[in-house]
């Protein structure tokens, strides 16, 4: 019997909940003695920030709420990203279990191998490129970022089902017009997804799948799908109201 770990696969929900959901894993990863992968999707759309920018500066904020956009801040790094339609995932593992290395870049390479293999499984030629992307064709298609915390891992990344880089860029502030084509001129060079790569939409269940598989290949491991637990559920909602959901966490640069 190879070793499994858990997998956790979530109906689309807001931005807040999302984010808490991540940060009560990480924190329950003792406890739970189990790594854990987590597949989702958002409901709302919503624009996640980086644990070090500045919401002001980075969104426009206005724009975000007459079109009913998220905003919320990450506990990683990195910058804003747009959640539209895309599978985004979480994984998790105690330091202590060392089933990741310690360097984070090498990290960052081992775990992105599973995102990589769900690519290459849809018959595209993916790889990952230091320090947090995965590139097919030479353009961007998934972007991941990490943190530890609690004694444990937690990288969460997005494989871009299909993206709208011109509605991103009219939720993001810009100096002025021409930069603002420009900029979506060159983002649109340079990233793709699995729509513009298949030529078909790909439903979140197969993406899902393929992600699983992954793991799975990467791992050498079975992946379980199980719920959340009850103490998991009870902390990601005493987190969402104390942490990801109030305007001092989200504003607070």
């Amino acid at each position: 019997m190879s070793e499994q770990f858990r997998l956790i696969i979530h109906d689309a929900q807001d931005a807040f909940t999302n984010m808490a959901i991540d940060e009560a894993i990480i924190r329950s990863a003792k406890e739970i003695q189990k790594p854990t992968v987590r597949l989702y999707s958002w409901k709302p759309e919503a624009i996640s920030i980086g644990y070090f920018q500045s919401l002001k500066q980075e969104v426009d904020i206005e724009k975000c709420s007459e079109l009913g956009v998220d905003l919320v801040r990450r506990t990683t790094g990195g910058g804003a990203v747009f959640h539209d339609e895309e599978l985004t995932y979480s994984f998790v593992c105690t330091e202590e279990s060392n089933i990741v290395p310690k360097a984070i870049l090498d990290s960052y390479a081992r775990i992105c191998g599973a995102v990589v293999n769900s690519f290459k499984s849809f018959g595209l030629d993916a790889s990952f490129v230091p320090i947090n992307d995965i590139i097919v064709n030479g353009k961007k298609i998934s972007g991941n970022a990490q943190t530890r915390r609690y004694n444990s891992v937690l990288q969460h990344g997005t494989l871009l089902l299909g993206v709208d880089v011109e509605k991103m860029f009219s939720l993001l502030k810009v100096p002025d017009e021409k930069i603002r084509d420009k900029m979506i001129k060159v983002v649109s060079e340079r990233v793709t997804s699995l729509e513009k790569e298949l030529s078909r939409k790909v439903p979140f269940a197969e993406a899902a799948q393929k992600v699983k598989e992954g793991f799975e290949e990467e791992f050498k491991v079975e992946l379980v799908e199980e719920p959340l637990a009850k103490e998991e559920i009870s902390l990601a909602e005493q987190i969402r109201k104390e942490k990801f959901s109030l305007r001092d966490w989200n504003y607070m640069r």
